[in-house]
């Protein structure tokens, strides 16, 4: 599937468009999908939880608040994701093992990186809208990025 999101977002004046900038980690700089989120500030383990299940495609924003003080995804998570069909993640936050991120066939953007993992409590909530960079995050709503950004829309576009 081809796409920029510069040409959706031409295209499509009502897409919203997230003001952060994110790095891009995964092999696979551009990826599309509908959105399923989690929020959780330093424990990833509802993140893992979903991941761990059959992604249809679907894209995982997870709202950590923007903190860098802990990675919320890794090489685990992320090769579990592969595994299970997620088209891609999206970290408000940091990840880590940013080297074997780079060769998995999948789509990741965060803020930057932490060695340091999270911890696993289970605190946090999944899908309901999360908010960060000017846009909110709805379950079930379309998530496209690429080399340029991500875009949001509220139905499939491609």
């Amino acid at each position: 599937m081809m796409f920029t999101t510069a040409d959706l977002a031409d295209a499509h004046e009502e897409l919203r468009s997230c003001d952060l900038q994110f790095r891009s980690f995964g092999r696979s700089p551009r990826f599309s999908g509908a959105i399923s989120t989690v929020r959780c500030r330093h424990d990833n383990a509802l993140a893992k939880r979903v991941l761990s299940q059959p992604g249809g495609g679907r894209v995982l924003v997870i709202d950590g608040d923007g903190s860098m003080r802990f990675a919320l995804v890794g090489d685990v998570m992320s090769g579990m994701a592969v595994a299970n069909g997620w088209a891609g993640i999206v970290v408000h936050g940091a990840i880590r093992d940013s080297a074997a991120l780079a060769m998995l066939d999948l789509g990741i953007k965060a803020l930057g990186t932490n060695p340091r993992r999270g911890a696993a409590a289970g605190e946090g909530e999944i899908d309901l809208p999360v908010e960060f960079g000017g846009v909110i995050f709805t379950p079930g709503d379309y998530l496209y990025a690429d080399e340029d950004g991500i875009v949001v829309s509220a139905r499939a576009l491609l």
